[in-house]
This record gives C-alpha cells, structure tokens and sequence, in this order.
C-alpha cells in the first residue's frame, strides 16, 4: 500500500477495545485542531490474554484499516498492542508516524523514589521485552511489583466503572500485595485510568497514580512537528468514531466515555 501523508488528513488512533479513548482525550487537549479517528476493535477484546501472534495480526489488520481511511499517523493507545507489535510495525510500515504508548514506570520511580511502585497491566505486557527493559532500567530506585489484572478491561468495556463487583475484582488482586503500601501505581493499561478514582481510593490516599497517556500525546506532537505534518487548522477538530463490534451501543459508549470526568 501505497503511503501519502497530508497535514491535513486525520490521526488515526486504535485500541483493543474502548480503552484508548483515555488516551485519546489528551491527544485531544494537546491538539485540538487536529482532526482524530478512533478504531476500537472490541469484537477482539481483550488482547491482553492473546498469543503474540494474535496480537500482532490483529493490531497490524486496524492499522491496515486506518490507512484505508487516509490517515497520516498512528497512536497505539493500547499498552499491550504496543508492547507486542510496535517496534515491527515501524519496521514494516517505515514512512508513517506510529507511536506506541508503554507504562508510565519511569515518572512514577522518578516520583517515588525508594517507594514501593506497583505496575497494573495485562499478562501480556508485563511479559514482553519492552517491559522487561524498563524494569531492569529502573528496578535498583525502586521496589517495583507487578500485579496483572485480568478481566479488568471488560468492566471498563461494559461501563461498569464503578460497582460493588467491580470493587470486590480488584480487592481481591490488591489482598495480595500483602501489609505494605504501594506509593505509587502505574496503569499500564489505557482502560485503567477509566477506573483510577476507585483504584487509587482501594489502594489508600498516600498512592500517586501514573499513566502514559500524556507523555504519548507529547511524542505524537514532536513526531509531527518533525515531519511537518501538523495541522494548520485554527478551528477545532472533529473526531470519527469506528469500532469492530457490529452492536451500535459501542459507538455510544465511546462517546460516553471520552466525555465523561476520569
């Protein structure tokens, strides 16, 4: 295929599911003129529990679809889709700006030096080498224990971001950092930060919560800005919702999600 780039044109943005949308909201207040689509692939959802291979074929069939609706760069908003495919993706697609988003567990060690930092994420990007890398970068400042959450995405793709089930799914995960408590979470998923407020009030007041979500909107403007292709639009942008899931409640609940306080 074929890739023109045109300032003008729209940034592409894909998840998993609904979760990117978190990321989304700050590439929104970064760039408010630029002109966004979402692609959320919930009929695949979650990732997290997939093989590599799945995972890869997956994000490189939404990137392909983005590229049919004439974007010119892409933002992985999915911590495991990055983690997995990223770095090969910018292999294979080597003209078009892809930035891929990773946990936030450098500004969360820098913020809690010496403290105790737990990393919420999914099996899968806790197991990758990216994470791996980081781990070992940033593992003598701080003690760093990471805790996968599986099933958690699937409340936050239901809407169900505050309840007494989803309270008791994640006490029971939590029991098992023992007596100590963290000073500092990483949600190393972009569906996370959908739930930070009860997270962080189960986790106790002293938590500081981390994300990756608007160090990922500052790379996407510097890698624009380098390639000229940010938007010389004054007026705001608009974004264009798309989603994998045949159930038209999904496309309402992006939008539900994208304007609602996080």
């Amino acid at each position: 295929m074929k890739i023109e780039l045109d300032c003008d044109a729209p940034i592409g943005v894909m998840d998993s599911g609904m979760g990117g949308i978190s990321v989304l909201r700050e590439l929104v207040r970064l760039l408010p003129n630029e002109n966004f689509i979402f692609y959320g692939d919930s009929a695949h959802a979650p990732y997290g529990s997939r093989s590599n291979d799945e995972i890869y074929n997956m994000t490189e069939n939404v990137i392909h679809r983005l590229l049919e609706e004439g974007v010119k760069a892409v933002v992985i908003a999915c911590n495991t889709a990055s983690s997995v495919a990223g770095a090969k993706l910018r292999e294979e697609y080597p003209e078009l700006p892809i930035v891929a988003i990773e946990p936030a567990l450098k500004p969360a060690v820098i913020g809690c030096p010496g403290g105790r930092v737990v990393v919420l994420a999914t099996e899968a990007t806790l197991r990758e080498k990216k994470f791996a890398g980081l781990l070992d970068e940033w593992k003598a400042k701080a003690e760093i224990v990471k805790l996968p959450l599986p099933g958690l995405p699937e409340f936050v793709e239901r809407g169900e971001l505050d309840s007494p089930r989803l309270r008791q799914f994640l006490q029971g995960y939590f029991a098992g950092l023992g007596d100590r408590p963290a000073d500092g979470v990483v949600l190393g998923c972009t569906h996370y930060p959908f739930v930070r407020r009860v997270i962080a009030e189960l986790l106790g007041p002293q938590v500081k919560v981390f994300d990756g979500a608007a160090g990922t909107a500052r790379q996407l403007r510097r890698r624009l800005h380098s390639r000229q292709l940010l938007s010389g639009r004054r007026q705001p942008g608009s974004i264009r919702w798309l989603n994998s899931s045949p159930e038209p409640e999904m496309i309402e609940l992006s939008q539900k999600l994208f304007a609602i306080d996080i």
